[in-house]
């Protein structure tokens, strides 16, 4: 199973997770950013993106990932995650259902003004990646994300 935790930068995804991988027996965290860090040392480099999860193979090898570590470990994985596009989410998801993973998909939310306040505590110089991501994340808010269903039971 994967307990995915989503959410806008600053929402407390990373604190979340360490509290609920203590709470779950047998359970690993899994950040699926170093899987984007990974793609972004290939040299030449990708074509150019703002944002990695743009790249079609950080989507797959997400799932893969999961899929694999699973398949190794067993238990349990949180993913601390931010996926504002409805259709990447949907790509990541089906892909889970796909291998027969359920997901439990929680979405962590903060105003605005609490948002600011986190990302500027966080560094010296606010994140101007993490504040880029204010308004999408209030429109994925707004449209599809915390309407989507909590939890999906693959079906075999």
């Amino acid at each position: 199973m994967i307990v995915w935790i989503n959410g806008t930068h600053g929402a407390g995804k990373t604190t979340t997770s360490a509290l609920v991988q203590e709470l779950i027996p047998d359970s690993r965290v899994f950040d699926a950013e170093k899987v984007g860090e990974t793609l972004m040392d290939i040299t030449p480099g990708l074509p150019a993106t703002d944002n990695f999860q743009h790249w079609p193979p950080w989507r797959q090898l997400v799932v893969d990932t999961a899929r694999r570590v699973l398949d190794y470990t067993g238990g349990t994985l949180v993913v601390p995650m931010t996926v504002l596009v409805e259709q990447y989410w949907r790509e990541i998801s089906t892909g889970l259902a796909g291998h027969a993973i359920a997901v439990r998909h929680f979405v962590l939310h903060a105003d605005r003004d609490t948002l600011r306040a986190r990302i500027a505590g966080q560094h010296p110089v606010p994140s101007p990646f993490r504040l880029r991501h204010l308004e999408p994340y209030a429109e994925a808010a707004r449209t599809w994300l915390h309407a989507e269903p909590r939890s999906s039971t693959p079906r075999t």
